[in-house]
């Protein structure tokens, strides 16, 4: 079940509404664990066993590390198993044909002949699992460290790990973000209605803007398809391979962000403030600005629990550098198995090396436009290597978009810019902070002015224009991806 879908908008969240706000206080955590379960369990019915079994098994090893410390016992034993646990169950289901794969390639190249060494297991990837698994990871080190609370309550350190608005796509929620509020949550009206408006503005800009762009991307590629099985006359423009390499970098900024801020909705709907996620990133006048925007709580999980852990910059400027590649390459695999988001991961840790060796101090006495296109010019090829399957697909297109195709323009880019020309505009003002600051200085015109009977009816107006035109989108359109899930 997705957030953009007649089932979770329509019968699933109403009836969860509903029933949570009947509920008394203390039932609250359970209903909302109920409602997750039976929500991962719609797309999932056999891995929530899964989702369980992590559940569980975190809620007891965090009790017996609780009880140790206590005890001034040591506590390494168990922690060690915990965090292997939670590692081999990603590492199992995440990874394991991406291993034999590997092995199965490099053994057929060796041979000189396809070779299969060992079968695949071929098991589907349990959706959220990367995000799951790193929230319980959090609390196991952030218990041990002393930095958060014993879940003394089983329901409420499952509501914790399972909770639906953030269980498929993130944020990354630590424990300590939301330690109170999974206990002492009061109705606030108010909070429920910024919730509301907030998944409204999410679920536009994924139906309105992401999935129209992820059309645009989708020619793209059928196109790269034929030019790769070489048929004739295929060769692609300099214009239409920018057009798809723009049309996706706005799908997965528009999809991705559209997201998160339907979860932060959800989650204010419930009682619970979740952190951003994203912050203008396509705005960022460097790539270490970039990362500090995009992703926010998956930059902080690696920070707070890798690279710190790792040494961080403490230890010379060689390790700090060796720190950053691990960390990105790891970054790199935690977005899927394949070698194309180890290559992006590693590509990212070598633009950030060169912006701190030096290259960070001349941004900043640069022009603001200048650094800005930089920036967003490695953006889009990072992109490329992130949206093809293989390398030679993303080598293939980033060709293209230097001109190995032949020509600067044709009919199909021509067709493709004009045809969508108004959707670009749309998706790069929507990109930057225009509109939210705009809207801001209308909010604020409207408190001077003693106006709140307009702020009200204009935000009513647009959250309700909003919903119907997004439910007609997604209701008359076949094409409604979510890019996430597979991580």
């Amino acid at each position: 079940m997705v957030f953009s879908s007649i089932s979770f908008l329509f019968y699933f969240l109403p009836v969860v509404i509903v029933v949570y706000n009947l509920a008394p206080c203390r039932l609250r955590n359970a209903v909302l664990l109920a409602a997750s379960l039976f929500f991962y369990a719609w797309g999932e019915p056999v891995y929530v066993i899964l989702m369980i079994a992590s559940i569980l098994f975190n809620y007891a090893a965090g009790r017996k590390i609780y009880s140790l410390k206590e005890k001034g016992g040591n506590t390494g034993v168990i922690f060690v198993l915990a965090v292997a646990f939670n590692l081999a169950l990603l590492g199992f289901f995440k990874y394991a044909d991406f291993v034999t794969g590997t092995i199965n390639s490099v053994v057929s190249f060796a041979a000189g002949a396809d070779v299969c060494l060992i079968r695949p297991l071929e098991l589907p990837l349990p959706i959220g699992i990367s995000f799951y698994t790193f929230q319980a990871l959090s609390y196991i080190i952030d218990l041990r460290r002393g930095n958060v609370k014993l879940q003394k309550n089983l329901i409420d350190f499952g509501t914790y790990v399972a909770l639906f608005p953030q269980l498929i796509a993130g944020p990354i929620v630590r424990i300590k973000t939301i330690e109170e509020q999974l206990s002492i949550r009061p109705k606030n009206p108010q909070l429920f209605a910024e919730g509301t408006m907030r998944f409204i503005t999410g679920f536009s800009k994924k139906i309105l803007i992401a999935n129209n762009m992820g059309s645009i991307w989708e020619s793209v590629q059928d196109l790269m398809t034929m030019q790769m099985t070489m048929q004739p006359g295929t060769g692609m423009s300099v214009l239409t391979a920018w057009l798809g390499a723009l049309s996706f970098t706005m799908q997965i900024y528009f999809d991705f962000s559209g997201y998160s801020d339907m979860a932060i909705g959800l989650g204010r709907m419930f009682g619970f403030e979740f952190p951003e996620n994203f912050r203008y990133p396509y705005i960022s006048k460097s790539i270490t600005e970039f990362w500090r925007r995009w992703h926010i709580s998956l930059s902080t999980w690696f920070r707070e629990y890798l690279y710190i852990p790792l040494g961080g910059n403490r230890h010379g400027l060689l390790k700090q550098l060796r720190n950053i590649f691990v960390v990105w390459m790891l970054t790199g695999l935690w977005h899927g198995a394949s070698w194309n988001f180890v290559v992006w991961g590693l590509y990212f840790g070598l633009l950030l090396v060169v912006e701190k060796l030096f290259l960070l101090r001349y941004l900043e006495k640069a022009p603001a436009w200048l650094a800005h296109t930089y920036s967003m010019f490695f953006v889009i090829i990072s992109w490329v290597i992130f949206a093809c399957d293989d390398m030679g697909t993303a080598f293939e297109l980033i060709g293209n978009m230097f001109g190995r195709g032949g020509s600067f323009a044709d009919e199909t880019g021509l067709y493709l810019l004009c045809g969508n020309m108004i959707l670009f505009v749309i998706a790069i003002l929507g990109s930057t902070s225009l509109v939210s600051g705009l809207w801001l200085r209308f909010r604020l015109f409207c408190v001077e002015k003693n106006r709140g009977t307009l702020l009200n009816t204009v935000t009513i107006l647009i959250a309700a224009a909003g919903l119907i035109v997004s439910t007609a989108f997604m209701v008359s359109s076949t094409y409604n991806p979510f890019l996430y899930f597979r991580f």
